[in-house]
């Protein structure tokens, strides 16, 4: 979409029950201090949230709207250092997915953790 583009490109690799979502992090998505900005922070774990659960095979084509996305933010993410949210799918029900992710990068303690509820979408009538 185009609201992505300001976050990709993403890589997703899924591990077990771990999503592994990866972006770059680029001077546009820095705050003054020369960090990564707490909004694109957010962006980019509710972009994580809809690929982890594409990369799960619980999410098709018809797409889903964010219910919920709760974060704390615990330390500073660096620019132009490959940023990681590792995902899991606590509960998949017929219409809502439940997930919790960290934010991490090498060598960096723990950047945010995150929580977020999806809602898929009603189908189209046949």
């Amino acid at each position: 979409t185009r609201y992505n583009a300001f976050i990709e490109p993403l890589h997703v690799r899924v591990e077990g029950d771990i999503a592994r979502v990866r972006m770059l992090p680029r001077h546009e998505h820095s705050n003054m201090r020369g960090h990564v900005h707490g909004g694109a922070l957010l962006g980019f774990m509710d972009v994580a949230l809809f690929a982890a659960s594409r990369g799960f095979g619980v999410l098709g084509a018809g797409g889903a709207v964010t219910l919920d996305l709760s974060a704390q933010f615990i330390g500073g993410g660096m620019i132009d250092v490959a940023m990681e949210a590792r995902i899991e799918l606590l509960r998949e029900t017929g219409r809502m997915l439940f997930l919790r992710g960290l934010v991490v990068q090498d060598d960096v303690p723990t950047i945010a953790s995150f929580t977020g509820t999806l809602r898929k979408s009603t189908p189209p009538p046949a």
